[in-house]
């Protein structure tokens, strides 16, 4: 099962992580999701656990939790949001080409 870790201090590693959630069962992975140009982390993060029973006694235990000076937000992750923007529905394909040019 995969865990969401929001509100995380700028300084927690990917160990760190590892290290909290090892505490309430076995940890598959456990990533803070870093700016791709800065290498900085964008305060959050994600772990994954095999076992749904100790993903949920994870949360349970970790959320609002205290971690290098922050209250941590943990719970499931929820599957990641349609980014296609602007097209509102329509394929790439559907769209005319700029200056109403069909090909």
């Amino acid at each position: 099962m995969k865990i969401y870790v929001g509100q995380l201090a700028p300084e927690v590693t990917d160990g760190d992580l590892q290290e909290l959630f090892t505490a309430h069962g076995e940890v598959e992975s456990a990533e803070v999701v870093k700016d791709r140009f800065s290498g900085s982390s964008r305060g959050f993060g994600f772990v994954v656990m095999p076992t749904k029973e100790e993903a949920i006694a994870a949360i349970t235990a970790l959320q609002g939790q205290e971690l290098k000076g922050q209250i941590l937000n943990v719970n499931e992750a929820r599957p990641p949001s349609d980014r296609r923007g602007g097209q509102r529905g329509r394929s790439r394909d559907d769209r005319r080409p700029r200056g109403g040019q069909r090909f």
